[in-house]
């Protein structure tokens, strides 16, 4: 008898008799498990006999009948399928986490460190580089994840290279891990026992390749075990490819979007000057609006005036700012011609009829020229809103130009005001943005010009930033947390009169912006 039977038996025997089965019920449960040669069993117990047993009397005495199944191939199938769902459910666990982040670093990251927790003692990422450089990611038995830039070479390593290639992985034993590079088998690891590459496979190139180290002491990677692996192979390479799209797509958009951004440097040679810009979206960094500043240039054949754009093309969100950028190229190579505003406005026009887009501008150019203390400014609307004069003394006057839309017409007109300012005058050029806000007390009234002219008649002598900054406020106050246009708000002031202690034209500790 098995001695795993046998201490069954003896602990039946000396503790109370098992229940009858009754006719037509399920067997009992099994009282023991253990292996008879090469198959297993379950026991069962049964008594044999009683005292209304006619066996008892004719001097058999009571026992115990012990029915064994084999249940061999009920274990295996049991294995296999907690096996399986420990595997379905880290493969569900791992698309979770490599499906939460865009960013390649920490995609690797999670990569090495799922794989050294469930499938290998250490793992590494290896990621396509530049020439030699690549990224790597370690992660070791301790669970710390180590981010690398290598100088390496894949064919140092058996399998990598093509994995790297995207090509089907290696099988383990066909890899020796003592001839892995330093690099790979690192020092603290000790002798290695086995070692899998295996491709991550991306969308349309590959992601680059995992690497599974064990440790020695422990057998081979199984095929089961090298399955697992490429199916987590696939669901990393999924979520590192995606991030390197949005990588790639991320740096062109930033690259592109710096063109479309508004100047940076708000200055200008002849005149004090301040800008406000707000896109119609808070996640949005550019729209219809846009502004830009030509200062004069030192050439004898170039204009000698500064020039000043103000624009608002039909439209928001990144399909106006593509337009927006299409016309900015255009006027700063229409430049040299800005002496001739309708000129400028003809040519612009053309271009924009010619092209594909549906779309219109209006906009405002103001040429600036010093004149002592005063500012002459030449300005010609298209279409836009005519600027406004804020006089030191708080007087608000509208300057007398207008013209036609842009990209609309084939033949424009255009009148072009002169005025002059005076130290503390200032010119203020703004989009609809201003003042078609809506909102107010009731929050479906707009903003309007004459609340806009009334707001300024208290602005009188303003510096251009606190003008400028005073209106961007009151229209964003005006419109609060609703849904709103671009806004984009320029001033232009003569240089304040200097006090006797000026230094070089300007008063101490005053910056021109």
């Amino acid at each position: 008898m098995p001695g795993w039977l046998a201490e069954a038996h003896h602990a039946l025997a000396a503790g109370p008799a098992p229940a009858r089965a009754e006719p037509g019920r399920s067997p009992l449960e099994p009282i023991a498990h253990g292996p008879v040669g090469d198959r297993f069993f379950a026991a069962h117990a049964v008594p044999d006999g009683g005292p209304a047993d006619p066996r008892v009397s004719r001097g058999h005495s009571a026992g115990t009948i012990w029915w064994l199944f084999d249940v061999t191939e009920n274990r295996r199938l049991a294995r296999e399928l907690a096996a399986e769902r420990e595997r379905t459910s880290f493969l569900a666990d791992a698309s979770s986490q490599l499906l939460a982040s865009l960013n390649l670093e920490r995609c690797m990251e999670v990569t090495v460190r799922l794989a050294a927790r469930h499938l290998a003692d250490a793992a590494l990422v290896i990621a396509p580089g530049s020439g030699r450089s690549h990224p790597v990611s370690f992660c070791g038995p301790d669970g710390e994840v180590e981010h690398q830039e290598l100088l390496v070479d894949p064919a140092e390593v058996p399998g990598l290279a093509e994995a790297m290639q995207g090509f089907p992985p290696v099988p383990s034993r066909w890899i020796d891990p003592a001839a892995a590079p330093a690099w790979v088998a690192r020092e603290h690891l000790g002798e290695l026992a086995a070692m899998v590459v295996t491709a991550l496979p991306g969308h349309g190139i590959p992601a680059g390749a995992l690497m599974l180290l064990r440790r020695g002491g422990q057998g081979a990677f199984s095929e089961n075990e090298e399955m697992v692996a490429r199916l987590f192979a696939a669901r990393a390479g999924a979520a590192m490819s995606a991030a390197r799209v949005y990588a790639e797509q991320a740096s062109i958009t930033d690259t592109l979007m710096r063109e479309l951004l508004p100047p940076r440097t708000i200055e200008l040679p002849e005149a004090e000057l301040a800008a406000r810009y707000r896109p119609s979206g808070d996640g949005e960094r550019v729209g219809g609006d846009f502004y830009d500043l030509h200062p004069a240039a030192d050439d004898p054949g170039a204009p000698p005036e500064s020039l000043v754009v103000l624009g608002d093309v039909c439209g928001k969100g990144l399909e106006a700012a593509v337009l927006t950028g299409k016309i900015r190229n255009t006027l700063r190579a229409l430049v040299p011609l800005t002496g001739d505003h309708q000129r400028v406005l003809e040519l612009l026009n053309g271009t924009l009829l010619h092209g594909d887009s549906t779309r219109f501008v209006t906009l405002v150019l103001a040429s600036l020229v010093r004149e002592g203390e005063r500012v002459r400014l030449r300005l010609t609307s298209a279409g836009h809103t005519a600027p406004l004069i804020v006089r030191a003394g708080g007087e608000v006057e509208s300057a007398d130009t207008h013209g036609s839309l842009i990209g609309v017409l084939d033949d424009i007109t255009s009148t072009t005001a002169t005025v002059l300012l005076e130290p503390g005058d200032a010119c203020l050029l703004y989009t609809d943005g201003i003042t078609e806000a809506v909102g107010g007390p009731l929050g479906d009234e707009m903003f309007g010009d004459e609340r806009l002219h009334e707001e300024l008649r208290g602005c009188g002598g303003m510096p251009p930033e606190a003008l400028v900054e005073r209106v961007h406020m009151l229209a964003a106050e005006w419109v609060g947390t609703r849904v709103h246009d671009d806004m984009a708000v320029i001033a232009i002031a003569a240089p304040r009169r200097t006090s006797p202690g000026a230094v070089g034209g300007r008063e101490p500790g005053r910056r021109t912006t």
